[in-house]
């Protein structure tokens, strides 16, 4: 059963996201991976507290899958773990099949 969170709080994850990608940008000059893991955090929050986002990065993994997959991956999404393990069982599936 999925847990029903306050708009409150949604709306102040959500504002912590924005936050974490426009922030980003500043620290890509420093030495270090900093930004890169700002903007990752901040596409975490925006993606599970923005329908309006979610639909936009599904039309972007439409338009390119093989970065969307990539990103998702790297971003440990659930939806992304679940299709890898899918296709994982897939590909044995089909190996053992086609090894009669």
């Amino acid at each position: 059963m999925k847990a029903v969170r306050s708009p409150v709080l949604r709306f102040s994850q959500l504002v912590l996201g924005i936050v974490l990608i426009l922030s980003a940008p500043l620290l890509a000059p420093l030495p270090g991976p900093a930004g890169i893991f700002l903007f990752a955090g901040g596409m975490v929050l925006v993606l599970r507290n923005s329908r309006w986002a979610r639909l936009k990065w599904a039309r972007l993994k439409r338009r390119w899958p093989r970065t969307g997959q990539f990103v998702d991956r790297m971003m440990r999404r659930q939806s992304a773990m679940r299709r890898h393990e899918r296709a994982k069982a897939a590909k044995n599936t089909t190996v053992t099949t086609g090894a009669n």
